[in-house]
């Protein structure tokens, strides 16, 4: 959808919202397509049930009853279809980002010698625990394979590591080795935060579009339902 907006409905639901994050860009967009349509036709189906109640309005033969039960109904059919998208996009996110979360906690593999990377290894375990944290930090930015697969692809007592920090700097390398995939990841996360956050407002936004709070329009179905019966002749 286009970025105009429509003041009947709230500004949180606007597709724009995912176009304006961090990390949404070129390279991302295409992982991002299913929660912008998500948001989109939340706030497109929003706007739908304010129309509606505007039609039912210009119905003479309807009465204010009749015309929130019709509204309710169609509310109803728009915010399963809405639910879906989100969970839809919910769950594609959510298996994207496990994969990409494994994907960057691998294991590395030593690439020097073995002497080599016995030596930088006794050479990090000398270290007291700052330094070794700043020596590594360092590694990572001069993107040194050598000196930080000797670290990581073993054991982290070795080093004189925990394995938190072993799988800290494990992290920041995969980071910084694959920076599409680790860029993917974080807005993927935010993808999925936003729906988390927002999604919840969709209820509200149908029942202030309907005019009338969820409870009031059940009674009124129930009341309908009730006296109907009344006209339904017993079978002999």
């Amino acid at each position: 959808m286009s970025d105009s907006f429509d003041t009947r409905v709230s500004v949180s639901l606007h597709p724009a919202n995912v176009t304006k994050m961090d990390w949404y860009d070129d390279d991302t967009r295409s992982y991002l397509a299913p929660t912008e349509t998500a948001f989109s036709e939340a706030y497109l189906g929003v706007a739908r049930i304010y129309d509606a109640r505007a039609a039912a309005s210009r119905n003479p033969t309807w009465n204010d009853e009749q015309r929130l039960v019709e509204v309710q109904n169609l509310a109803d059919k728009v915010f399963a279809g809405i639910a879906r998208s989100f969970d839809s996009a919910s769950a594609a996110l959510t298996r994207s980002v496990t994969s990409l979360e494994q994907e960057l906690s691998a294991p590395i593999a030593a690439k020097a010698a073995v002497g080599v990377a016995a030596e930088i290894r006794a050479f990090t375990k000398n270290m007291d625990v700052t330094e070794r944290f700043a020596f590594l930090r360092q590694a990572v930015a001069d993107g040194d394979e050598q000196t930080i697969s000797s670290v990581l692809g073993a054991p982290a007592y070795l080093s004189g590591m925990d394995k938190e920090m072993q799988g800290l700097f494990t992290r920041q390398w995969h980071e910084r080795a694959n920076p599409q995939t680790a860029k993917r990841l974080k807005a993927m996360k935010g993808a999925l935060d936003m729906i988390g956050q927002r999604s919840g407002l969709v209820f509200k936004e149908l029942e202030k579009a309907v005019g009338a709070p969820q409870a009031k329009v059940q009674a009124i179905k129930k009341a309908k339902a009730d006296a109907e019966r009344a006209f339904v002749l017993p079978q002999r």
